[in-house]
């Protein structure tokens, strides 16, 4: 990967905050969308979902999970070249006597201030652990990339 590739899926990630979240659901293929952060240090993104939503139903019966981060429409892109990366994944939840658990809600918080509230209710935040990352940056810039590589994307921040 590039440095303008790098900076490119950095770009993406820190000014795209809402995700695409593939589960299964009964066997069945079921996408919401949720609000993610990236934990510090990474390579793990971070989610905080109600324990009455399906995809947290989901994701603690079936852990391998994907996310879809994609940049908003530009009328002078055509769609099959808007930048966006692929998560394919593993969720597990983080209880709050996990090591991290701390340092990821402080992570999410920072992203998403008005979400405090939310930490007193039947919210989790789950930690998806990524197994390989396709970031497409546009028409012949496809790459695929493991989790030790988007760290070290992410460490060049």
């Amino acid at each position: 990967m590039n440095p303008a590739q790098s900076l490119a899926l950095r770009d993406l990630l820190s000014g795209q905050p809402i995700a695409s979240l593939g589960t299964l659901h009964d066997g069945e293929p079921f996408v919401s969308m949720v609000p993610f952060a990236l934990l510090p240090g990474g390579p793990d993104f971070l989610i905080h979902v109600s324990q009455m939503s399906a995809h947290t139903q989901d994701m603690l019966s079936s852990p391998p999970v994907s996310l879809l981060v994609i940049a908003p429409p530009n009328p002078d892109v055509p769609p099959q070249a808007q930048a966006r990366v692929t998560v394919q994944g593993l969720a597990s939840r983080l209880d709050e006597s996990d090591p991290v658990h701390a340092a990821a809600q402080a992570a999410y918080l920072a992203r998403f201030p008005q979400s405090a509230p939310m930490f007193e209710l039947d919210f989790s935040l789950f930690a998806i652990r990524p197994r390989m990352l396709r970031f497409v940056g546009g028409f012949g810039q496809a790459l695929s990339l493991t989790p030790e590589m988007f760290a070290g994307v992410l460490s060049k921040a």
